[in-house]
């Protein structure tokens, strides 16, 4: 995306997916002052990169977005969420092909794959450097870490020291709500189960996400099983699956995907804004996801993410343009900073 020009990344965001649109069009949504020939050499370039389709010949040419574009097309998401909420331009309706389209494309680029694997590396080496007891306390660490961040995603007002002093010591913070430290100590009630189960999640269904979700909410008041009706998703317009038969057939499509794909990295990415996509579950479907994307990692002694510094904001907005567009560009980076965060952090001789 990056040697395209600026009229070229307009294209992609004025087309829509299923929706194809002729030059004429385009050429009108752009509003700048070029050429009829030089918007077809743009569209033509972009058919020639995959990432678009051109149907037709002549005046009744159309063109329409592939996959790579849907998933990776620029969008200036500060820009985009200037929009009121009930003025975007989003897809509201759940995307079940996304399982067979996400299966067909490479989500990490060659360079950024190298990346991946050299992290991998260093942490492989780091941790076989490491006594048993240094690892225990770096397990402690992302524990806690983790059970921190991916609360405060979800609003818990404790902090950093008032997690470490509650998941060490049991001790509550005053003034706190009790949901509160019950949420944080039931992440580290899934992530002990993880470390200690770790060959688990080498390959993943139904069962192990429902096991993993009535951890992370225990004595929450949240229902374990599949949720049978529709919910509300706070800031959106995106409408989740509305019945557990349509529920059950995008988890088993989602297990599938994830079994079937071999990249580690690429395996957890998926995990974890798939399955906050389908919301499988009345409540904890990001927190579970979270746990699972972490999971698969651990499973193949690959480096855990505990998301310490990613912004909750940021973390938000990127699972939203996901939902609304099924676009993962800035989930992506943001998955590929907090990689290179962890290998920086955590298991360092």
């Amino acid at each position: 995306m990056n040697n395209l020009n600026g009229r070229q990344l307009r294209i992609l965001e004025i087309l829509k997916p299923k929706q194809p649109i002729g030059p004429k069009e385009i050429l009108e949504k752009l509003n700048q002052k070029v050429s009829i020939v030089t918007i077809s050499r743009d569209l033509s370039e972009l058919v020639d990169l995959k990432y678009l389709y051109r149907n037709g010949n002549g005046p009744a040419t159309q063109y329409f977005l592939l996959e790579k574009a849907l998933f990776f097309r620029p969008i200036d998401y500060k820009k985009y969420f200037e929009i009121e909420t009930d003025k975007r331009d989003i897809v509201e309706n759940f995307n079940m092909e996304i399982f067979t389209q996400l299966s067909k494309l490479s989500i990490f680029t060659p360079k950024e794959q190298t990346q991946l694997e050299t992290l991998d590396l260093k942490f492989r080496k780091n941790y076989s450097q490491l006594s048993p007891t240094i690892i225990k306390k770096e397990i402690e660490r992302v524990t806690i870490e983790l059970s921190w961040k991916s609360s405060v995603i979800e609003g818990n007002t404790y902090s950093l020291l008032e997690t470490e002093r509650l998941i060490k010591e049991g001790t509550e913070t005053k003034g706190k709500k009790k949901e509160e430290a019950i949420m944080l100590l039931n992440h580290k009630k899934a992530l002990d189960f993880v470390f200690e189960n770790k060959k688990l999640f080498k390959m993943i269904n139904r069962s192990k996400i429902e096991q993993l979700h009535k951890i992370i909410t225990q004595d929450l008041g949240i229902t374990n099983n599949l949720r049978k009706t529709l919910v509300g998703i706070t800031g959106t317009k995106f409408k989740p699956l509305d019945n557990q038969f349509q529920i059950i057939e995008a988890i088993d499509k989602f297990c599938d995907l994830i079994n079937n794909t071999q990249n580690i990295f690429t395996k957890s990415l998926f995990s974890i804004i798939l399955l906050s996509y389908i919301q499988p579950f009345e409540d904890g479907n990001k927190r579970t996801s979270r746990i699972l994307g972490n999971a698969i990692l651990i499973a193949d002694n690959s480096f855990p993410l505990p998301l310490r510094s990613v912004d909750e904001n940021l973390y938000k907005e990127a699972t939203l343009l996901f939902y609304e567009q099924n676009n993962l560009n800035l989930f992506k980076q943001m998955f590929l900073d907090q990689c290179n965060f962890s290998v920086e952090n955590y298991f360092r001789i």
